[in-house]
């Protein structure tokens, strides 16, 4: 069975799950009226009914303060701006992909420059490179001639980037991998 790698889905911003009108069950709240002015402490009817009196809702935006601080304001246009905010943080956020990058155990100059050319684009955009050599048949019993090609690899980018290995290498049955980011 294939195991997709590449179905991850992307890191969802959830809009906070405020309380409005009667759903807010504390006896006191801090109040900031329609205005944007601080009223200070008041009773939570008190509150419902300056915001019954402006045509607008009451509520909850700060629930962990102590007491908790509820404005007056239309809750579809604070619903909005608060989906707007997360649209905004959604966009910001970029999130990165592990790129692989395959080497052989007799690997040419060529191909070797090839897969150089390849991985410097990929840390270009910010992404993690994840090496891998596969040994086949007799190429297992040198295992140490193999982690020679792959620390010579990654010392021949370090001449274009400065990189830090978040995975020093690995062996993992005939293979050796290792994942190497570039410093910010």
């Amino acid at each position: 069975m294939r195991i997709h790698r590449h179905r991850h889905s992307k890191p969802k911003f959830q809009i906070p799950a405020f309380k409005i009108n009667r759903q807010i069950q504390v006896p006191e709240v801090r109040l900031i009226d329609a205005a944007g002015e601080m009223r200070g402490n008041v009773s939570t009817e008190e509150a419902l009914k300056i915001a019954e009196d402006a045509g607008l809702d009451l509520i909850e935006v700060s629930p962990k303060a102590n007491p908790p601080v509820c404005k007056v304001m239309d809750f579809g246009s604070f619903k909005y701006q608060k989906e707007k905010e997360a649209k905004k943080q959604r966009a910001a956020s970029k999130e990165v992909e592990i790129k692989g990058i395959r080497l052989s155990f007799k690997i040419g100059v060529n191909d070797l420059e090839v897969r150089k050319k390849q991985a410097l684009k990929f840390l270009e955009k910010g992404n993690k490179l994840r090496i891998e050599l596969i040994l086949r048949g007799r190429e297992k019993a040198h295992f140490d001639r193999a982690r020679e090609v792959m620390n010579g690899f990654v010392d021949s980018l370090r001449d274009d980037y400065d990189l830090k290995i978040e995975s020093p290498v690995k062996k993992a049955g005939g293979r050796l991998h290792m994942i190497v980011a570039r410093e910010k």
